[in-house]
């Protein structure tokens, strides 16, 4: 897998968000975002994800969507239960995935991060091919750019969130990128 010079990966399915901007100037990606999600919550294979990524979740579908369909939100890249790996954003531009977050004294993480979303939940170990996947992509990720650090969304934004969660292995996903 390789990540363009424009950003795109042609080892992803492309169904690109409007949620997203410019890096600002002299901003350099260093920083890799590990998040899950699942939608409805704790349910997966559905085409939640992506339609809130687009800004098209229907509010009237399921009861937890009537509370997020106005957010705007993305990531770069999501890798379903599958393994299947969609892009939402060049790697170039600013995914809204962070929020209000803080790495090493810097804030707005958005601003020098990758966000890469796993299909998964707080109460259920991720597939091992999407450990797979991960591994390939952040190996693309730090062919491309000076990568420093791998990180949950936990870590950026501690007492806010949780993801990926008790049940995401950092060990296995140190032995995959070992292997590649």
């Amino acid at each position: 897998m390789l990540i363009s010079e424009a950003g795109w990966t042609d080892a992803a399915c492309c169904v690109p968000s409007p949620n997203t901007d410019a890096r600002p100037d002299g901003a350099s990606v260093s920083l890799i975002v590990i998040h899950a999600i699942s939608l409805p919550p704790d349910q997966f294979g559905g085409q939640g994800v992506e339609q809130l990524f687009t800004n098209t979740l229907d509010p009237t579908e399921h009861p937890y969507y009537a509370e997020i369909a106005h957010l705007r939100v993305s990531a770069h890249f999501f890798i379903q239960r599958d393994g299947a790996l969609t892009q939402f954003v060049s790697t170039e531009d600013r995914a809204w995935h962070a929020g209000v977050s803080c790495w090493r004294e810097r804030e707005r993480c958005n601003d020098f991060s990758i966000g890469i979303e796993l299909e998964g939940c707080d109460t259920l170990p991720f597939e091992a091919v999407q450990y797979d996947r991960l591994a390939e992509l952040v190996r693309a990720i730090e062919a491309r750019y000076p990568i420093e650090d791998v990180v949950g969304h936990c870590d950026i934004a501690p007492g806010r969130k949780t993801d990926p969660g008790p049940f995401f292995d950092w060990g296995l996903l140190q032995s995959r990128l070992a292997e590649c």
